[in-house]
Protein backbone atom coordinates (compact mmCIF):
# COMPACT_ATOMS: atom_id res chain seq x y z
CA UNK A 1 0.00 0.00 0.00
CA UNK A 2 1.07 3.33 0.13
CA UNK A 3 0.49 6.58 1.36
CA UNK A 4 0.75 10.33 -0.61
CA UNK A 5 0.82 13.51 1.66
CA UNK A 6 3.51 16.16 3.26
CA UNK A 7 6.16 15.55 5.69
CA UNK A 8 4.64 17.15 9.14
CA UNK A 9 7.87 15.40 11.28
CA UNK A 10 10.80 13.37 11.13
CA UNK A 11 11.53 12.04 14.69
CA UNK A 12 15.26 11.06 15.44
CA UNK A 13 16.61 7.45 15.66
CA UNK A 14 15.61 5.50 18.09
CA UNK A 15 17.62 2.50 19.61
CA UNK A 16 16.17 -0.31 21.97
CA UNK A 17 17.30 -3.21 23.89
CA UNK A 18 20.97 -4.97 23.77
CA UNK A 19 20.55 -6.03 19.78
CA UNK A 20 20.29 -2.11 18.89
CA UNK A 21 16.95 -2.28 17.84
CA UNK A 22 16.41 1.16 15.32
CA UNK A 23 13.39 2.86 15.03
CA UNK A 24 12.20 6.45 13.36
CA UNK A 25 8.98 7.75 13.35
CA UNK A 26 7.42 9.94 10.58
CA UNK A 27 4.32 11.76 10.39
CA UNK A 28 2.83 12.39 6.87
CA UNK A 29 -0.25 14.60 6.30
CA UNK A 30 -2.49 12.92 3.67
CA UNK A 31 -4.20 15.60 0.87
CA UNK A 32 -7.62 14.73 1.13
CA UNK A 33 -11.15 16.27 2.15
CA UNK A 34 -10.34 15.35 5.59
CA UNK A 35 -6.47 15.40 5.98
CA UNK A 36 -5.34 12.32 7.98
CA UNK A 37 -1.69 12.88 10.34
CA UNK A 38 -0.56 9.23 10.08
CA UNK A 39 2.76 7.93 12.01
CA UNK A 40 4.67 5.68 10.22
CA UNK A 41 7.68 3.63 11.57
CA UNK A 42 10.71 2.91 9.76
CA UNK A 43 13.11 -0.02 11.10
CA UNK A 44 15.94 -1.35 11.32
CA UNK A 45 17.98 -0.88 8.00
CA UNK A 46 14.97 1.61 7.11
CA UNK A 47 15.50 4.33 9.29
CA UNK A 48 18.69 5.53 7.03
CA UNK A 49 16.01 5.95 4.00
CA UNK A 50 14.53 9.50 6.21
CA UNK A 51 17.84 11.21 6.33
CA UNK A 52 17.64 12.69 3.06
CA UNK A 53 13.79 14.50 3.67
CA UNK A 54 12.59 17.06 5.45
CA UNK A 55 9.38 18.81 6.57
CA UNK A 56 7.34 20.46 4.11
CA UNK A 57 8.28 17.42 1.45
CA UNK A 58 5.89 15.80 -0.76
CA UNK A 59 5.80 12.26 -0.97
CA UNK A 60 4.88 9.03 -1.45
CA UNK A 61 5.67 6.00 1.19
CA UNK A 62 5.22 2.54 0.50
CA UNK A 63 4.06 1.34 3.85
CA UNK A 64 2.83 -2.76 4.94
CA UNK A 65 0.11 -2.85 8.30
CA UNK A 66 1.10 -4.85 10.93
CA UNK A 67 -0.87 -6.18 13.93
CA UNK A 68 -0.25 -7.93 16.91
CA UNK A 69 -1.78 -9.65 20.23
CA UNK A 70 -0.75 -9.32 23.35
CA UNK A 71 -1.85 -10.92 26.81
CA UNK A 72 -1.84 -8.56 29.58
CA UNK A 73 -1.03 -9.63 33.46
CA UNK A 74 -5.11 -10.74 33.96
CA UNK A 75 -5.13 -13.02 30.77
CA UNK A 76 -6.67 -10.34 28.70
CA UNK A 77 -5.95 -9.97 24.82
CA UNK A 78 -4.85 -6.62 23.74
CA UNK A 79 -4.22 -5.74 20.10
CA UNK A 80 -2.27 -3.50 18.33
CA UNK A 81 -1.79 -2.11 14.79
CA UNK A 82 1.15 -0.36 13.36
CA UNK A 83 2.43 1.11 9.93
CA UNK A 84 6.00 0.45 8.70
CA UNK A 85 7.42 1.90 5.63
CA UNK A 86 9.86 0.35 3.87
CA UNK A 87 10.48 2.74 0.77
CA UNK A 88 10.03 6.75 0.35
CA UNK A 89 9.71 8.94 -3.17
CA UNK A 90 9.90 12.65 -3.16
CA UNK A 91 7.10 13.38 -5.79
CA UNK A 92 8.79 17.16 -6.36
CA UNK A 93 11.75 14.80 -8.10
CA UNK A 94 9.25 12.20 -9.80
CA UNK A 95 7.67 14.38 -11.85
CA UNK A 96 8.69 15.07 -15.27
CA UNK A 97 10.99 17.90 -15.93
CA UNK A 98 9.60 20.28 -18.81
CA UNK A 99 12.44 21.78 -20.71
CA UNK A 100 9.74 23.24 -23.22
CA UNK A 101 10.62 26.74 -24.64
CA UNK A 102 8.70 29.54 -24.02
CA UNK A 103 5.44 29.94 -26.14
CA UNK A 104 6.63 32.99 -28.33
CA UNK A 105 9.46 31.05 -29.46
CA UNK A 106 6.71 29.26 -31.54
CA UNK A 107 5.49 30.47 -34.95
CA UNK A 108 1.91 30.98 -35.80
CA UNK A 109 0.55 27.79 -38.00
CA UNK A 110 -0.03 29.56 -41.30
CA UNK A 111 -4.23 30.05 -41.96
CA UNK A 112 -5.42 27.97 -43.70
CA UNK A 113 -7.75 28.68 -46.87
CA UNK A 114 -10.49 27.19 -48.98
CA UNK A 115 -8.45 26.55 -51.47
CA UNK A 116 -6.60 23.59 -50.36
CA UNK A 117 -7.99 20.21 -51.10
CA UNK A 118 -9.45 18.34 -48.12
CA UNK A 119 -7.61 15.04 -48.09
CA UNK A 120 -8.80 13.30 -45.20
CA UNK A 121 -10.46 10.38 -44.78
CA UNK A 122 -13.28 11.30 -42.48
Amino acid sequence: MEVIGKIKLIGETQTFGSNGFRKRELVVTTDEQYPQMLMIEFIQDKVDLLNNYSVGQDVKVSINLRGREWINPQGEAKYFNSIQGWRIENLAQAAPAQDLPPVDQFQAAPDLSSDEPDDLPF
